[in-house]
């Protein structure tokens, strides 16, 4: 089996990754099956160094707050704040390591320096495509809502808007109202369906409606990363109001909603990047993949959704790539040498630390030979999913990732 596979495997490297494509795509995503290792970050930032150079790519964007991630745009792309501030102050999920993390302090370090000297339209772009959301809740709409009124009361005449800022204030509240972590486990600590909630979600939509409508005077008024920012606050605010609304609801639907809406504004995100242009994608494998996302909690029923990536491809078709990573062992967390009926077990054979998987090939190499779902004795480990194979267009295998 191993010498049937070899003529699927290939070096990972950006001329190699274009190779097994028909075209560029606007969305090359690259996933993670675990989250927090410094290999596979080490080697997103290799592959991401070769796209910019070999293949026009302009644009990465990581599983992070895409408002927290603007900070580290104006960063990399004019020097606004310092490193050490960015990395505090630009990255979510602490309970991850992402600002903490040294990969992710390299690159942000790379991009700026590659920017430096370089005219606007050639420098590199950070984005966070996730949304405000922590494992204990979600963050008040209020910086993202009242940021959108800043910028078209200052741009149309007052009378077009559907509300004041201090209209906005009295509704929005206290923001530890919003962001209590009791109600990611109780509903009713939720003010997500207070009379208060559906009002702001109304002039969310209202002020979203004003922006489209007033495109063409504010794209000559102001810049086209204004304009382009303001979108990214109206769709985060109201992505954040029907996250909340869900979040109060007690049927057996709001747990599928809540996921779902997650992966539904990383789409969203991750559209708007494709229209500025060439953009690598890393997060975990399960936001990224084609087919259906599920999941069970404890004694919950089984949840399903549609990840950001089905999302995405179901729009982009074949401008949208997706490559799957897959470890042979993770020892630090138990994981050890797959099983050799496995995929990765086939792959972990192979004496090459790393590879670039070509999913057709390896598909016709294994004929009608399925092989076994590896089970990870590591939650925070996603092993391949054979089942999965025909929504990849190719897989990086990592060998072995040492102690972190």
């Amino acid at each position: 089996m191993v010498t049937d596979i070899r003529d699927a495997v290939h070096t990972v490297e950006a001329a190699a990754v274009m190779a097994l494509l028909p075209a560029r795509p606007r969305l090359l995503a690259l996933g993670e099956p675990a989250h927090g290792e410094e290999t596979l970050l080490g080697l997103r930032n290799e592959l991401f160094r070769q796209l910019v150079e070999q293949a026009g790519y302009r644009t990465l964007a990581i599983e992070s707050d895409c408002v927290k991630g603007l900070i580290v745009d104006d960063y990399v792309t004019s020097g606004t704040g310092t490193l050490d501030e960015v990395m505090e102050q630009g990255f979510s999920h602490p309970d991850l390591g992402f600002g903490t993390s040294a990969a992710n302090r390299e690159l942000v370090r790379w991009m700026r320096a590659y920017n430096d000297g370089r005219p606007a339209a050639d420098r590199l772009h950070f984005a966070g495509f996730d949304s405000p959301l922590e494992i204990t809740g979600a963050a008040s709409p209020r910086q993202t809502l009242t940021a959108l009124h800043g910028y078209l009361a200052a741009q149309v005449d007052a009378d077009l808007l559907p509300c004041t800022a201090k209209t906005l204030d009295q509704l929005l509240g206290a923001d530890d109202r919003w962001t209590d972590p009791a109600a990611m486990r109780d509903p009713a600590r939720s003010v997500g369906q207070s009379a208060e909630a559906g009002r702001l979600r109304l002039l969310a939509d209202d002020l979203l409606a004003l922006l489209d409508a007033q495109a063409p005077h504010l794209a000559a008024a102001t810049s086209r990363a204004d304009l382009d920012r303001a979108r990214l606050y109206g769709r985060t605010a109201l992505g954040l109001l029907r996250y909340h609304f869900w979040m109060a609801d007690t049927s057996p639907a709001r747990m599928a909603r809540m996921v779902g809406l997650r992966d539904q504004m990383m789409a969203d995100n991750l559209l708007a990047l494709a229209r500025r242009g060439p953009t690598l994608v890393h997060a975990h494998n399960g936001h990224l993949q084609r087919e259906k996302s599920s999941m069970r909690m404890r004694d919950q029923p089984l949840v399903e959704w549609f990840s950001a990536g089905a999302l995405v491809s179901a729009r982009l078709g074949e401008e949208y790539a997706f490559l799957a990573t897959a470890l042979g062992t993770l020892r630090h967390h138990g994981v050890d040498s797959p099983p050799p009926d496995t995929l990765e077990g086939l792959l972990y054979a192979l004496p090459e630390d790393r590879h670039l998987v070509d999913v057709p090939r390896l598909a016709s190499a294994l004929g009608d030979t399925r092989p076994a779902h590896r089970v990870s004795p590591y939650y925070g480990y996603a092993s391949l999913d054979p089942s999965h194979l025909p929504g990849y267009d190719g897989i990086v295998f990592v060998k072995d990732v040492p102690d972190s």
